[in-house]
């Protein structure tokens, strides 16, 4: 199995590591000052380098337990829990030596004037306690970084998660803007074929040729850009406009072509090939079975942030019972939700006077195609 890229980097980086140590311990050696001044302890002045000494050292093995931590990054959740918490134990025991041995064995008479308070201090059995008593309040003091440093590595863990997930959903969405764009060409190209044997079985190689240099301009142009990028709908029109003209070989007595588009809107961007399923749904129900001229008629309107594009005959319309199009209907329908969502959608309508007609709705995008 392949693994994701950078699977194995920590959850939580060293420099926010070192900031979340740094601020627990600076807010350990304020909070005991403070409670030494607060109760008067007497030889403030020796206790300082002396509380300094122990915050860095406990520093120190705080990045120690840091580490140790690491180790167990991308294992179950629980097991990190268990980690945090048991690896917190002996750390708090060295912490809790050393502050014992810095301020009662070491020197003490700086700190014990009361020889007598001394030496009880020093007995086995209340040394026993205080030290336990250290490493009790140690530890959860350590337990509470471990905690926010678990909480950080599951948010972290929890943003990864997330980017993958967002990853592999635009690769399946591009995957499936491909094969929606990729869709077309080949049945374009079916009846396009078909249409240029048509000519030359009738001979009219004249008209065959013409067909074969705008056939050929259309491939180069559609098949140059990505399919996941947008064109403006000038490029959109220019490339319909010459896939009409191959069909206007072919019905050069019925086929008629109307563009209807404004100026402003000639710059919105739009899916390349979106209206191509459309205008061949009009040549296939519209023209093809005519006895009369038909007109094909691509227009465009805007309100509110919205573009409205038409794509229409005035056909006899598709057969009873039949929306037209099948296939390529379902292809734009589909690129339309891949690349808006809900904001974009198509409808299809028989108007009385006959012909249809498919109205594309989608946001009014100048910037990126």
């Amino acid at each position: 199995m392949t693994a994701y890229p950078g699977a194995r980097r920590p959850r939580i980086g060293q420099e926010v590591a070192l900031y979340t140590i740094l601020g627990f311990w600076l807010f350990y050696i304020a909070i005991t000052t403070l409670r030494a001044v607060i109760m008067d302890f007497p030889a403030q002045g020796e206790m300082a380098p002396r509380r300094l000494v122990v915050t860095a050292v406990g520093i120190i093995l705080t990045y120690v337990l840091y580490l140790f931590l690491r180790l167990f990054d991308h294992r179950p959740f629980g097991q990190r829990v268990i980690a945090a918490f048991v690896g917190a134990v002996p750390v708090a025991m060295a912490i809790a030596l050393l502050n014992y041995y810095v301020f009662n064995i070491y020197d003490p008479i700086w700190l014990m004037q009361d020889p007598d308070a001394l030496h009880e201090m020093q007995k086995p059995g209340h040394l026993v306690q205080d030290i336990a008593d250290l490493a009790i309040s140690r530890y959860f003091f350590l337990a509470a970084w471990a905690t926010l440093y678990l909480a950080l590595s599951y948010a972290a863990e929890t943003r990864e998660a997330e980017r993958r997930a967002a990853a592999f959903a635009r690769a399946a969405q591009e995957a499936e803007i491909r094969a929606l764009r990729y869709q077309v060409n080949p049945h374009f190209l079916f009846n396009t074929l078909n249409s240029l044997s048509s000519l030359v079985m009738t001979g009219r190689p004249e008209e065959a040729e013409r067909m074969i240099m705008n056939l050929s301009t259309f491939f180069r142009t559609s098949l140059s850009g990505d399919p996941l990028e947008d064109v403006t709908l000038a490029d959109e029109v220019k490339l319909q406009q010459l896939y009409l003209d191959i069909e206007a070989v072919r019905f050069p007595d019925r086929l008629r072509t109307v563009i209807s588009i404004p100026d402003t809107l000639l710059d919105i961007c739009v899916p390349g090939l979106i209206l191509q399923p459309l205008v061949e749904n009009a040549i296939k129900y519209g023209v093809s079975p005519a006895r009369r001229p038909v007109t094909v008629t691509i227009a465009a309107s805007s309100a509110d942030g919205v573009v409205t594009i038409r794509v229409a005959d005035d056909g006899n319309g598709p057969p009873v019972g039949d929306t037209g199009g099948g296939i390529g209907l379902a292809n734009v329908r589909d690129r339309l939700a891949a690349r808006f969502g809900s904001a974009a959608g198509m409808a299809t309508q028989s108007p009385p006077t006959g012909g249809f007609c498919a109205v594309l709705t989608i946001p009014e995008i100048r910037d990126g195609c």
